[in-house]
C-alpha cells in the first residue's frame, strides 16, 4: 500500500476561497494524494477571552485572541462546497478536520472517504464518539498527548467502531516549528509496539527531512502543513512548506516508498547483470602440469566476466592433483583435477 500523502493547507487559506484554490493547486501539482483544510465554528471552538499560543503570537506577530484569530481563518461551509468540487476537478482528494459537531455533520456532507481527529481534540469525547460512530476510517493526530491520553481515545473510538483496521495513529508534535530535538521519530516504533492500529506522522518541522525518515520507519501516512509563501501573514505559515518543497518532499517519499522494497533480500533483475562481472572465480595463476598439486600458489580468485567455479570451493579443491596441464588465467573448470 502506498504512502498516504496529506498536504495540510489548513487556514493557510487566511479566510480566501481564491487562495485556498490556489492551494489545491500546488497540493495537486506536488503530486499529493490528498489536500486538507480545517472547518469550524469559532464561536463553538473558543470562548471570547482565549488568547493565542505563544507560537501563534510569534508567527502572526501580533497579539489577540484565539476567536478574533479564528474568525479572520474561517471559510464557510459554502466554500467548502466549492473546495471539494474544485478537488474533484483537480483530481486531488479533498479533506477537512472538523472542531466541533456541526463542522462535522458538514463535513461528511462533502463525501469524505475519511476523517481526521486533530491532536486538540483527542480528549473532546462527543466528537471521538461521534467520529467512529460514522464508520469511516480515522486519523487521529497525537501532538500533546501522552501515551495513556492515546490509549483511552482509541479505547473511546474503539466502543463505537469496532474495527481497528479503520484507524492510522499519526504521532505529532504541536509546535511550529517543531525542534529537531522534540521530534522523537523512536515513538513510531512504541506505536507499533502498543497499539494494534496503522501508524503515520503529522510533521511539523522546518524542512523535509523529517517526514521522509518517517515513512522509512514506517509509516503510513504523512501529513505536512504547506503555504502558498511562508512571508504570508497567519500562524502556520513559517512552520509551512512553499510548493517547490512540498513537491520535493512528496518525490522524496515516493523515492524510500520504492526503496524500502521486499523484506528479502536476494539478487535483483537490476544487479543481476553485474554477478559474474563483480564476482571472482577460481583461475590458474601460475602454469600447471598434469600431476601437479592444486594449490595458492597456481590457483587464485579473479574476475572472468562470467560464471565459473566459487572460491567458497577451495577447501574442496586444494591439495587436488592436476588431471591436465593449464596456462595462467585459464579458467578452472571441474575437469582440472583427478576424480579421487
Amino acid at each position: 500500500m502506498s504512502v498516504l500523502i496529506i498536504a495540510e493547507a489548513g487556514v493557510n487559506h487566511n479566510g480566501s476561497l481564491d487562495m485556498a484554490k490556489r492551494l489545491v493547486d500546488a497540493a495537486s501539482e506536488a503530486g499529493a494524494d490528498v489536500v486538507k483544510f480545517q472547518t469550524f465554528v469559532p464561536e463553538l471552538t473558543v470562548t471570547k477571552n482565549t488568547q493565542q499560543a505563544d507560537y501563534q503570537v510569534d508567527n502572526i506577530g501580533k497579539e489577540s485572541s484565539q476567536l478574533d484569530m479564528l474568525s479572520n481563518l474561517t471559510l464557510s461551509f459554502k466554500e467548502h462546497q466549492a473546495l471539494a468540487s474544485y478537488c474533484q476537478e483537480k483530481k486531488i482528494g479533498y479533506l477537512s478536520t472538523a472542531f466541533d459537531l456541526p463542522s462535522l455533520d458538514e463535513v461528511l456532507k462533502l463525501g469524505v472517504n475519511c476523517l481526521k481527529i486533530p491532536s486538540g481534540e483527542i480528549t473532546h469525547f462527543q466528537l471521538l464518539k461521534a467520529v467512529a460512530a460514522t464508520g469511516l476510517p480515522i486519523i487521529l493526530s497525537t501532538g500533546m498527548s501522552t501515551e495513556e491520553d492515546i490509549a483511552l481515545a482509541l479505547s473511546t473510538i474503539h466502543q463505537y467502531q469496532p474495527v481497528i483496521e479503520k484507524v492510522t495513529l499519526l504521532h505529532c508534535n504541536t509546535e511550529y516549528p517543531t525542534p529537531m530535538c522534540d521530534v522523537n521519530l523512536n515513538v513510531l516504533h512504541s506505536f507499533s509496539e502498543r497499539f494494534d492500529v496503522n501508524i503515520g506522522y503529522s510533521d511539523h518541522t522546518q524542512g523535509i527531512e523529517v517526514p521522509i525518515a518517517a515513512v522509512a520507519l514506517g509509516a503510513q501516512v504523512i501529513e505536512k502543513h504547506f503555504t502558498i509563501s511562508r512571508d504570508m501573514e497567519g500562524p502556520d505559515h513559517k512552520a509551512s512548506l512553499e510548493p517547490q518543497e512540498l513537491t520535493a518532499m512528496v518525490s522524496a517519499i515516493r523515492n524510500i516508498e520504492a526503496a524500502l522494497g521486499s523484506s528479502v533480500k536476494q539478487v535483483t533483475n537490476s544487479e543481476a547483470k553485474n554477478l559474474h562481472i563483480a564476482r571472482k572465480y577460481l583461475v590458474v595463476c601460475e602454469n600447471i602440469r598434469a600431476g601437479d598439486v592444486l594449490s595458492s600458489k597456481n590457483i587464485m580468485a579473479k574476475r572472468i566476466g562470467q560464471a565459473g567455479i566459487s572460491p567458497m570451493q577451495w577447501p574442496n579443491i586444494e591439495g587436488q592433483t592436476a588431471s591436465r596441464d593449464r596456462t595462467k588465467d585459464d579458467i578452472l573448470t571441474e575437469d582440472d583435477w583427478m576424480p579421487l
